[in-house]
């Protein structure tokens, strides 16, 4: 897929809501990376702690097209011990609170994985885990890339895959030894080890990232996602005995929107 530059934006943003067959005076609100320095145009990050209430009053409005195009901000961590960053994810959350739900925690699943802290709207942390992206390092440009196959865990290799988890969540210092016995076991035990390496690989990575957050979690735990991301942190949570609800990330994207949406057209219409 190609990076988008600045002036991509524009004409692939018009090609598609006219195939779309949307009218020219018709606003848009974006989400995500296109807010990022390198994207369309900034958004500024907004520190925490803050409330989602108040999310849609920094959207930015882009000034290089005629359409009305505003671009939520992300959020941002800016504390010293633990400097953090998030675009998009704050949308699905806002979606989450104009959806009525109520976590302390949620889990949002990806290729970086986010942890955040949310009370009654207000966000006061959050934390990123690099997981979705070193199990595709791993995956493609490791010593491990030759077991993989380039696949995601299969449905049949469960066991192993909460077996890893187990493993990494009880003992995450072990982290890069574990890891590496996963070449070594398919070396010493051959093929019904190797089909399995994916498994194992994606168990220990998000077991890893699960240590880092049990101690935090002591309520039921808001898990945003979709698809193969929902089903192994489903897998995962209930391995450990954490309480959850899952929701699904493409409705509270939009919803979030929506509710963005309907706040800053309200205000200047």
């Amino acid at each position: 897929m190609k990076t988008l530059v600045s002036n991509d934006y524009e004409p692939l943003l018009e090609t598609t809501l006219e195939e779309l067959k949307i009218h020219k005076n018709v606003p848009v609100l974006i989400c995500g990376m296109a807010g990022a320095a390198q994207g369309w145009q900034e958004a500024n990050y907004i520190e925490l702690p803050t409330n989602l209430n108040s999310l849609w009053k920094q959207a930015v409005k882009v000034n290089t097209i005629k359409r009305d195009v505003r671009i939520l901000p992300g959020l941002s961590q800016r504390c010293v011990e633990n400097p953090d960053v998030m675009r998009g994810e704050e949308t699905l959350l806002s979606g989450a609170l104009a959806s009525g739900l109520e976590h302390e925690t949620y889990c949002l699943p990806g290729t970086h994985s986010k942890w955040v802290e949310c009370k009654k709207g207000k966000i006061s942390s959050f934390k990123t885990f690099m997981t979705g992206e070193l199990f595709a390092i791993m995956s493609e440009h490791s010593t491990l890339s030759a077991l993989l196959n380039h696949e995601h865990p299969k449905n049949d290799c469960d066991d192993e895959f909460r077996q890893a988890i187990v493993e990494a969540c009880a003992n995450p210092i072990d982290l890069t030894n574990k890891l590496f016995s996963i070449r070594s076991g398919a070396l010493l035990f051959g093929d019904d080890k190797k089909n399995r390496s994916a498994a194992r690989l994606s168990g220990l990575l998000i077991g890893a990232e699960f240590a880092a957050m049990r101690h935090r979690i002591n309520q039921t735990v808001g898990l945003i996602a979709e698809g193969k991301l929902a089903n192994s942190y489903s897998i995962a949570m209930e391995t450990l005995d954490i309480d959850f609800k899952i929701y699904d990330s493409h409705d509270l994207a939009r919803t979030g929107l929506l509710n963005c949406a309907r706040q800053i057209w309200s205000e200047t219409n």
